[in-house]
């Protein structure tokens, strides 16, 4: 999973722009780069991500922005997979687009089509959820092939139940892109500074887009604007960019000492704000889309920036055991199911209790989900992984004997 980071860049260096992935000194003092050992802390940050969009998806008061847990989870992502194809690039010369996608498909597609099937067999009594605009099996189709957001932000249109699956494939999208590209920077040996520069454009570009193509939308409905890829790929893009500044020795010296401790509690008290400041009328207005949520990914990005730079007591609790074990195992299969579970039970479960009912039923059901669906594939993949590994040393020595 890990490849070669951007080099550093010094004094002289950096006015020209280092050439992505030169090799160059280390500063003996720089901490490692990100993610050379599991950050805990980002697990407990998923954690804190599905809470924000099952509670806004119960309508629980307070939480009328919760919806910004997808922008912290796309920067995660974005940081995550970029921090993952630079450590490759570093370690082996290159980068295995088809071993990326693989290992994509088989974390990710398993559950999805868990989901489908189930939701296909209850659909008469789920499927409409907040309407639907398709039949079972082409909101099934539009699932699956990872096209949900292109159908609502182009087409109006949703899938019901499997109506949440677009960021899903909004990041699947992003992914088919990104890593070409970064494999086409590494060829090339563009300059650091040119990427970093060209990641803000798209930043900043597709954010004032966003606003210019809003449109308010009839009863209080979430504009199309918000599906849209041109707004989705801004915190995506926010996040590789995090991973491409860490990827440097000097900011991440830098990172390592009192810009961390800032950077941590400057986030989550800005993301929690921001929550906290959404009102009931987000969807009506522009400056949400072109504005608050860009600069939410941007927070979310510092908070991740933070929280693998430093040890703090912020760190330290979301690395506990339970939140850290929730984000890596279940997270995902909370956001998948969680909208199955509510469609079920909303009808029955009346009042505060009602509410608890139902999170509580949405956690048992993803913890199972994950147990009987990605537990499986992720101990085959390793197994199959192994015996590769052992015929592999099995060839060697027979080769080793025969001369």
């Amino acid at each position: 999973m890990a490849t070669q980071t951007l080099a550093p860049e010094h004094t002289r260096t950096a006015d020209r722009g280092t050439p992505v992935g030169r090799r160059s000194g280390a500063a003996p003092t720089a901490p490692p780069p990100p993610l050379t050992r599991r950050a805990p802390a980002l697990d407990g940050l998923r954690t804190i991500a599905i809470a924000m969009v099952i509670l806004y998806h119960l309508h629980v008061p307070q939480f009328e922005g919760g919806f910004v847990g997808v922008t912290v989870f796309f920067a995660l992502s974005g940081f995550l997979i970029t921090t993952l194809l630079l450590g490759e690039h570093r370690k082996t010369g290159h980068i295995r687009l088809g071993n990326f996608w693989l290992k994509r498909l088989l974390r990710l597609y398993p559950a999805l089509v868990a989901l489908v099937v189930v939701g296909l067999l209850l659909w008469n009594w789920v499927g409409d959820y907040k309407g639907a605009s398709f039949s079972p099996s082409e909101a099934a189709f539009i699932a699956l092939t990872y096209t949900g957001n292109l159908f609502r932000s182009f087409w109006d249109t949703t899938q019901g139940v499997f109506a949440h699956t677009w960021s899903l494939s909004m990041e699947e999208q992003f992914y088919l892109v990104w890593p070409p590209v970064l494999v086409l920077l590494f060829l090339v040996r563009a300059r650091r500074r040119w990427l970093i520069a060209g990641l803000g454009t798209v930043i900043v570009a597709c954010s004032v887009v966003a606003g210019l193509v809003y449109a308010k939308p009839n009863s209080g409905a979430t504009p199309d604007v918000y599906f849209s890829p041109v707004l989705g790929v801004v915190p995506l893009a926010t996040g590789c960019l995090l991973a491409l500044l860490l990827d440097d020795e000097r900011i991440r010296t830098w990172a390592a000492g009192i810009a961390g401790h800032v950077a941590t509690w400057t986030g989550v008290l800005l993301l929690a704000g921001v929550m906290l400041w959404i009102g009931d009328d987000w969807a009506q207005h522009a400056w949400t889309f072109s504005v608050v949520l860009p600069l939410t990914g941007v927070v979310s990005a510092v908070l991740i920036g933070g929280l693998v730079s430093v040890r703090s007591p912020l760190s330290v609790a979301l690395a506990w055991s339970p939140v850290s074990w929730f984000g890596r195992r279940v997270s995902y299969a909370a956001y998948l199911w969680h909208p199955l579970v509510i469609a079920l039970l909303d009808p029955f479960a009346v009042g505060p209790w009602g509410k608890v009912l139902m999170i509580a039923v949405a956690v048992i059901v993803a913890i199972g989900a994950a147990y009987a669906v990605e537990v499986p594939v992720e101990k085959a993949q390793k197994r199959f992984r192994e015996a590769r590994r052992v015929a592999a040393e099995d060839r060697a020595e027979r080769a080793r004997v025969t001369t």
